[in-house]
């Protein structure tokens, strides 16, 4: 397939260093040559291409950003940012299981296990021979975490987990789940092994969005684990929700890239789709649309490479992620609807991308955090007012 080159209006390339150039131009050749072949062959099938696992541990993309101690890359944020942008443009699926595995998995890992489960669990899973899961949202608790209902109970011989989760990435497939419970009232992280008994994992299937993932459901009852697998210093909400910072982060990089390549294919199009005696880029309504989906990417793209910078820095809030989170992936969806608009009949056709890109989109919308909770988040922010109670 020929080279990719996305809409940079504004030389935003010039603004990153020579390595991140180099982890871009790796991932994006990557998903050209290995993922965009086969990705609507497994959106379709509802199966995740887990034969380039392997390769994308080889290019060090799980956990990139953590220190190399652990078997990581100990690349800078900005550059695990380029990272999912490049991976999205392949499928949101494909940044989901990355971004589950480095972002919530071994971050929690990282922030909050001990020594000796860092060294016990990250070299493994940046090599990709353990996948993880982050087991936090529960069937009656999405927006509102702090409220789960599993519990953990202390035992002579460990903890005793009872409960269930919800929408979970990589979940059937997770070698490790990270699963936040609480004991005596106050939530805390559990490492569940696969295999554990009382511990199973139950596919969620009928989804149109996010086929080409593995999303489950995880259950426990009677659940026994050993004392070691307690995550020592995660104490309250506060723990899972900065790994959640950490892949909202992600996110607002991956929907530049889906956005991009939509973008990309209703631009070739209208060039070579022909009515009414000449291509359909030189009607003033097609170039509007193309002109306002070029307009909204730039700026998505300027808005991501400050926040990483920040971030880099270690200056960046939540509620500046926040803000990216929402305004990337709501900007996403509606350059996917544009570009299918763009297409046409054709834009619902899995030859062309685009409506796999804007069925996933939606889910990318809603988990990690809806549009609805983003805004309370700024609103809460911006005024030092409480919508949520």
């Amino acid at each position: 397939m020929p080279k990719f080159q996305p809409i940079d209006y504004f030389q935003v390339d010039e603004l990153f260093s020579d390595e991140e150039i180099l982890v871009r131009n790796t991932v994006r050749d990557f998903v050209t040559d290995r993922v965009l072949p086969i990705i609507a062959e497994h959106f379709e099938q509802h199966t995740f291409p887990a034969e380039l696992v392997p390769e994308l541990a080889s290019l060090g993309l799980f956990g990139c950003f953590l220190p190399e101690e652990y078997g990581c890359a100990g690349t800078s944020k900005t550059a695990y940012g380029v990272i999912c942008r490049e991976l999205e443009r392949g499928d949101s699926g494909l940044r989901s299981f990355v971004s589950v595995q480095g972002s919530l998995a071994m971050f929690a890992i990282y922030g909050s296990g001990s020594e000796e489960q860092k060294k016990e669990w990250l070299p493994r899973m940046a090599r990709g021979e353990a996948i993880g899961c982050f087991g936090l949202t529960e069937p009656d608790y999405g927006s509102d975490p702090g409220g789960l209902v599993t519990r953990a109970e202390k035992t002579s011989a460990g903890y005793l987990l009872n409960g269930a989760k919800m929408w979970i990435t990589n979940g059937s497939t997770a070698h490790i789940a990270i699963v936040w419970a609480k004991l005596d009232g106050v939530i805390r992280g559990f490492l569940v092994e696969k295999g554990t008994p009382g511990y199973r994992a139950v596919e969620q299937r009928g989804k149109f969005s996010l086929r080409a993932s593995d999303t489950s459901e995880l259950i426990f009852e009677n659940c026994e684990i050993p004392e070691k697998n307690l995550l020592p210093a995660s104490k309250g909400i506060a723990s899972p929700l900065k790994c959640l910072s950490s892949a909202r982060y992600g996110i607002a990089w991956g929907a530049v890239g889906a956005a991009a390549d939509c973008l990309d294919r209703a631009l070739a199009y209208s060039k070579e789709r022909v009515q009414f005696g000449k291509p359909i880029a030189s009607f003033q309504l097609v170039q509007e649309k193309l002109a306002h989906m070029a307009t909204e990417i730039t700026k998505a793209q300027l808005l991501a490479h400050r926040l990483g910078r920040l971030q880099d820095e270690g200056k960046a809030r939540f509620t500046q992620i926040s803000m990216a989170k929402r305004n990337n992936v709501f900007m996403a969806l509606e350059c996917a609807r544009l570009a299918r608009d763009i297409l046409a009949a054709n834009g619902i056709m899995s030859e062309y991308h685009v409506i796999r890109h804007m069925l996933n989109l939606e889910g990318v919308k809603t988990y990690e955090g809806t549009h609805d909770i983003h805004t309370l988040i700024l609103g809460n922010d911006l005024t030092g007012l409480e919508a949520f109670r």
